[in-house]
């Protein structure tokens, strides 16, 4: 299966797959507005900003599942993002990233993109993983790295 065949649900509530991405660089980071790391959706969105014309997407999906750092629905998520850190890339509805009932999206991209020691499972808000022009999960980052220091790496994939 394809990434680009994997159903999602916008932060609106659409069902829809990440096949309007195809042919993009797609920057996928599980988030939390309650986090440590919620700063990092600044840089995110300045990545965005700066790259988006060349082919790069930021794709947000919050998750709850760590520490309860993401307690609100969709619509405060959203209102959160906007007006805090002036998000305008795409979110999508709260997903799992691990256990039983990790969403297909993160079951993908941690097969093909492991952690530290080879580790599959997301440990922390705000991992960020890496997908090519042609859907192939490429790096991983941790929770740690700041999207600024991605950004040699970033425009390598863009070309």
């Amino acid at each position: 299966m394809s990434i680009y065949d994997i159903s999602v649900k916008t932060i609106k509530g659409e069902e829809t797959t990440l096949k309007p991405y195809k042919g993009k660089v797609l920057l996928i980071v599980n988030t939390a507005s309650k986090c440590g790391f919620t700063p990092q959706y600044k840089q995110l969105q300045d990545l965005y900003d700066t790259y988006q014309d060349q082919g790069l997407v930021v794709l947000g999906f919050p998750s709850n599942q760590f520490m309860n750092q993401e307690p609100g629905d969709e619509k405060s998520i959203e209102e959160f993002c906007s007006l805090n850190y002036g998000v305008t890339f795409p979110m999508f509805a709260k997903v799992d990233v691990k256990g039983s009932g990790i969403h297909p999206l993160f079951r993908h991209l941690t097969n093909r993109a492991k952690g530290m020691l080879g580790i599959k499972t997301v440990k922390w808000n705000f991992t960020k993983f890496l997908v090519d022009q042609k859907g192939e999960t490429v790096v991983r980052f941790s929770p740690q790295t700041n999207p600024k220091e991605m950004e040699e790496t970033i425009q390598k994939w863009l070309g």
